[in-house]
């Protein structure tokens, strides 16, 4: 199985503003690459992301895509298809990296509380990296902060449901594709909507809740907890944000639930994917021997319809 190497940090941007969280510094360096990644300095570790800006030098709704257990920012690009969602939208689209515990095999992931792996073990400090770039798009000019938006896969879709809880002030809308929630998460500060996705099929992440099967991705002891049923992740979310009863319907390639009537119009919708796996529905497999996602649902475009329709109020 290969894995891909995150790119050699190298050209960034300059700083333009102090950063709130105070163990924060910026790199700066030239501009103009827009596959060099930025490096931002926090919690002792060099950080880094791609910044692909599509917005035409207007200030422009900022999506921040996480990669899965194992890949990186590049690997999250080519999967998800994003780039073609935000060339169209005029966004400005970040694809952060992880961290690893050895660099020579660069297995990336998130500490997304109770998963994954060496990012978990370590207690890193993801939360603040995330925000810092956040902070680091809007004092640039570049980022809308009423428009803030955070969407991943796998790991990353766990990581989006941690950011939500912890920086609602800062994240309007949440789309955790094949994700999970533990169980035992606390109520975050403000609503958040969320637009969650997962196959039907995965087995990974089981549908029915468990133990997940990531250590042929991430290594030993992937996860300290058992995942809650996938339903769960939008139950937690529509009980944060006071929704109304949920409806459930079906569209053409989904059991499609949808909790309205929330506070602050923070909407939740969860879609059960037919025929797709472990997977980023409408994008690539996200490495060798994965599973191959169905053509049947686009879930970038679909959760671009969704985040389009839910500033933070």
């Amino acid at each position: 199985m290969s894995y891909p190497a995150i790119a050699s940090a190298c050209a960034l941007m300059a700083a333009t503003a102090v950063l709130a969280a105070s163990d924060t510094q910026m790199r700066p360096g030239r501009t103009g690459d827009r596959d060099a990644p930025l490096t931002i300095r926090h919690g002792g570790r060099d950080r880094s992301y791609l910044l692909h800006d599509f917005s035409g030098g207007k200030r422009a709704p900022l999506v921040i895509v996480l990669h899965g257990g194992g890949g990186n920012a590049a690997n999250a690009v080519r999967m998800t298809g994003f780039d073609a969602v935000a060339a169209r939208e005029q966004l400005v689209v970040a694809y952060p990296n992880g961290t690893a515990a050895r660099q020579r095999v660069p297995l990336l992931t998130w500490n997304a509380g109770h998963c994954c792996a060496s990012a978990m073990r370590a207690g890193v400090d993801d939360v603040g990296f995330i925000a810092a770039v956040i902070d680091r798009e809007v004092a640039a000019g570049r980022a809308d902060p009423a428009r803030v938006y955070v969407t991943g896969m796998s790991n990353g879709g766990m990581m989006a449901h941690r950011l939500g809880r912890e920086l609602s002030a800062k994240i309007a809308a949440i789309a955790p594709v094949v994700g999970a929630v533990f169980g035992d998460e606390p109520a975050p500060a403000g609503p958040v909507a969320a637009f969650v996705v997962v196959g039907a099929d995965d087995t990974v992440v089981p549908g029915q809740g468990g133990p997940l099967d990531l250590r042929a991705l991430v290594g030993r002891a992937p996860a300290d907890h058992d995942v809650a049923p996938a339903i769960e992740q939008a139950r937690y979310w529509a009980r944060a944000n006071r929704c109304g009863e949920p409806q459930e319907s079906r569209t053409a390639a989904t059991t499609r639930t949808a909790w309205t009537g929330c506070a602050r119009d923070a909407d939740v919708v969860f879609h059960v994917v037919d025929d797709n796996g472990h997977a980023w529905p409408g994008g690539r497999p996200g490495r060798e021997g994965a599973a191959a996602p169905t053509a049947a649902f686009d879930a970038s475009a679909e959760m671009w319809r969704f985040f389009a329709a839910h500033p933070r109020r």
